[in-house]
């Protein structure tokens, strides 16, 4: 490790908050102006610890006698050998210490999409948010037009929205730097969207060409778009994770669908979500032949005709 030698303290999640150039050994840290690393933490001594090199030309960190000590990976240590990539903690304070031969990995690609940020996604994210809410609502009104019934669904889903924004945009201050709450509330907005569309298109085909499936295994698609959105997010966050966070949903899909399942047949015995179409459609819309009651009847005659067969060997097979 070759001088000058830059101390750096870190935040808790490994980002550096400030970097401080020495250029000479020994380097004392404390709270005392004597000192060539002055930290501001009561729970430092005035004159806490010492770098200096050893025997043998390593840099070691040595406590000074101090109450709270130096601590690496919770634990602590009268002295410790410091490398690169060597994080100790003095106090509530964070520290590394990296020469100036230090090697950097070269620059990423920046993902962040610039362009996309700001007012123009989180006004797109809102209108998204407020059509979709408006338009289940018309969807499923059965009753006499209130207006009142769709300000307060419109208000729920803003509200609603801001909250779930707010809270990935302050993920995102944490460990992104930058809140990006627009670029938030344009994923949610593009996944309620997608789950309205998937609910009235599905419907529709269902509806019309005897698709029953499509509206029996709804809520795995919606667990789907959900596990997306939630990639999505994670993406704005962290955007150089794209793999971890896509097996991550993946596996959280998986496991959601799992336990859907496994509800449904505990509930009904059946696996499928329900019995019947979750909107109300005009007959205009059938294109498949509908089904008379003569041909119903006709089919009850034969079901009953296979379980008389099974009633009556069941009892000769009693008798014998």
């Amino acid at each position: 490790m070759k001088a000058p030698y830059f101390i750096e303290t870190l935040a808790r999640n490994g980002d550096v908050l400030h970097r401080h150039q020495v250029n000479g050994l020994p380097i004392r840290l404390g709270r005392g102006y004597d000192n060539d690393f002055i930290v501001d933490d009561a729970h430092m001594a005035p004159r806490h610890a010492v770098i200096e090199p050893d025997s043998e030309g390593r840099l070691e960190l040595r406590d000074l006698g101090t109450k709270n000590g130096i601590v690496h990976r919770g634990k602590r240590h009268a002295s410790i050998m410091l490398t690169g990539d060597t994080v100790v903690r003095m106090g509530h304070t964070t520290l590394r210490l990296r020469g100036a031969d230090f090697p950097v990995p070269s620059e990423v690609i920046d993902r962040t999409m610039h362009a996309w940020e700001g007012f123009v996604p989180g006004l797109a994210g809102m209108l998204l948010i407020g059509l979709a809410a408006l338009f289940t609502v018309w969807i499923n009104d059965t009753q006499s037009f209130q207006p009142s019934r769709y300000l307060q669904a419109l208000a729920y889903a803003v509200a609603g929205g801001l909250v779930w924004g707010g809270m990935w945009a302050f993920a995102n201050r944490l460990f992104g730097r930058h809140a990006r709450l627009g670029r938030h509330l344009f994923v949610l907005g593009c996944g309620l969207a997608a789950i309205t569309l998937y609910k009235v298109v599905s419907s529709i085909i269902a509806y019309a060409y005897s698709m029953e499936w499509l509206s029996l295994y709804g809520s795995h698609v919606f667990i789907a778009v959900l596990a997306g959105t939630i990639y999505f997010h994670l993406r704005t966050v962290k955007p150089y994770q794209r793999r971890h966070f896509m097996i991550s949903c993946a596996v959280l899909a998986v496991l959601g669908s799992g336990l859907v399942l496994i509800a449904n047949f505990q509930r009904s015995g059946k696996v499928a979500d329900q019995l019947y179409m979750p909107l109300v459609l005009p007959p205009d819309v059938r294109v498949s032949r509908d089904h008379g009651v003569d041909e119903f009847m006709d089919d009850v005659g034969k079901m009953k005709q296979e379980l008389d067969a099974e009633r009556l060997k069941k009892a000769e097979d009693e008798g014998e």
